[in-house]
């Protein structure tokens, strides 16, 4: 190839932020959604699909303003002057799609939905642009025991897939608590927007940064180890002590809390009220056998307040793993949620409550790979059963054998390029092949088909020491008559699933 024959081809490049996902992960993926789903199911919520675009203006916050249509979202405008843009999450959707439907659909609706989902942000380490995301919702009911529900079927789905109780935590918190002990410390009201969202971004750090660093936002500022400095909310003292004596409440001793919520709360009604709401849902939660292990009351959690209305939930990880320099650190939220009364009420006049989960995909089959879960685990890929082709001018005579293995529903394929048996078997080898189907000359004469086990073949290979020996010994080779190819291909498949 000629130097400007190389400098007119495309280079094979992945977009920044999205990434290739191969046979094995997927296959493995799908186990763990599997698993996911069927614990939907069992609590009564039923499939949805929605479109992987929406209009902009239905995905409300996050609506581009003229000058910059893509910001946090992938917009573009369409042939008759309508803006689209990717989904940025599963909730919005929905909202439209009831909001459509309303009158068709019962009320409470329960639903759950699995897709990507697409971020138009700066990607990172294990921050990607286009993720999954497989949610679960309830709208049309106000009742704590739906949010209730919600917390019980995400920590019944965490444990099926194999993460150990007391690995993880289900923490719920309220916004309506949250804004009562903003105005307990006199930073309620609009005029006070912006510092109460430094306020819950110094509370949201209190895994990362200690009470220390907590601290250090909420007054004038912290520095951190690259010597950058962030502002601080500028509370004074009493209210700093406020704020960190109800984030740290979340730690519990003898299955009892070591907190009063609502002295923390002073005299503030909203508050109160959601600190009504939260007991409820603990109450329901012991009631239904889901004890302070697995779900309660944690004032540390802050999730997209302006989002929601209500409770919200986190699913927590407590198990340590490392970070890139070796350090112990906690693997972390794998998933939350929440309620959000206003959302479907953007397009309806009715009062709409709803309260959802969703569960970020990647990140939790990454953790499930750390507790080596069997589900992504145990069970590697397996390819198809590979019909090697040895006699060019026999090609309709290979076929017919895997069209008879694919009529006994066993995977197999014929092989389609012009190589000889031994690229041919490397060939199967990449394709995690459990099996090779060889019929040479000799084995056609004879009415035979020779049957190679790739997998036990391995092995006893592994123990041969000479080219000849090899060839003596055919290590798990067997030869069978060619009628009987497709139930004696199916018997070693269950062998090998045996072992």
């Amino acid at each position: 190839m000629s130097s400007d024959e190389k400098k007119s081809k495309v280079e094979a490049r992945s977009p920044r932020g999205f990434a290739d996902r191969e046979a094995g992960e997927l296959a493995a993926t799908g186990r763990m959604l599997d698993v996911i789903r069927s614990v939907y199911e069992l609590y009564g919520f039923e499939a949805l699909e929605t479109p992987a675009f929406e209009y902009t203006d239905a995905l409300g916050k996050f609506l581009p303003d003229q000058d910059r249509p893509n910001e946090g979202v992938f917009s573009l405008q369409d042939d008759d002057e309508q803006w689209l843009s990717l989904r940025y999450d599963l909730t919005a959707p929905l909202a439209r799609f009831v909001a459509q439907n309303y009158d068709r659909l019962p009320k409470p609706y329960r639903s759950y939905r699995c897709g990507h989902v697409y971020r138009n942000e700066k990607p990172g380490p294990g921050r990607f642009r286009q993720f999954m995301q497989f949610d679960a919702d309830t709208v049309g009911s106000a009742s704590p025991a739906a949010d209730a529900e919600i917390c019980m079927m995400a920590a019944e789905a965490l444990e099926r897939l194999g993460i150990a109780r007391g690995d993880y935590v289900i923490k719920i918190n309220s916004r309506k608590v949250l804004d009562g002990v903003m105005e307990a410390i006199g930073v309620g009201g609009a005029e006070n927007a912006a510092r109460r969202l430094v306020v819950l971004r110094a509370i949201d750090k209190l895994d990362r940064l200690g009470p220390d660093g907590v601290r250090q936002l909420l007054g004038e500022g912290r520095k951190d180890e690259s010597g950058d400095f962030t502002k601080g909310a500028g509370l004074p003292l009493p209210a700093i002590d406020t704020i960190l004596s109800f984030s740290l409440g979340g730690q519990y001793k003898d299955g009892k809390p070591q907190f009063d919520l609502f002295g923390l709360l002073g005299k503030s009604e909203i508050g109160a009220q959601g600190a009504e709401e939260l007991l409820e849902i603990e109450d329901l939660a012991r009631d239904a056998g889901f004890g302070p292990d697995r779900i309660r009351i944690d004032p540390s959690v802050v999730r997209g307040l302006e989002y929601y209305t209500g409770p919200v939930f986190e699913a927590d990880l407590t198990f340590e793993t490392r970070d890139e320099k070796g350090n112990p650190v906690r693997f972390g939220s794998v998933g939350g949620g929440g309620r959000y009364d206003g959302l479907v009420g953007r397009f309806r006049p009715e009062n709409t409550p709803a309260t959802g989960f969703s569960i970020g995909v990647s990140r939790l089959f990454a953790a499930l790979k750390l507790v080596g879960s069997p589900i992504v685990t145990a069970l590697p890929h397996v390819g198809p059963v590979v019909v090697l082709v040895l006699d060019r001018d026999r090609v309709a005579d290979y076929q017919r054998m895997v069209a008879q293995l694919r009529a006994a529903g066993i995977a197999a394929e014929l092989y389609l390029g012009a190589a000889g048996m031994k690229a041919q078997m490397k060939y199967a080898d990449r394709r995690n092949s459990p099996l090779v189907v060889i019929q040479g000359s000799d084995e056609k004469a004879k009415g035979e088909v020779q049957i190679k086990d790739l997998v036990a073949g391995a092995k006893a290979a592994a123990a041969i020491a000479t080219n000849e020996e090899w060839k003596a010994a055919r290590p798990a080779q067997i030869s069978v008559p060619e009628s009987e190819l497709a139930a004696e291909v199916a018997k070693a498949l269950a062998a090998q699933r045996e072992q």
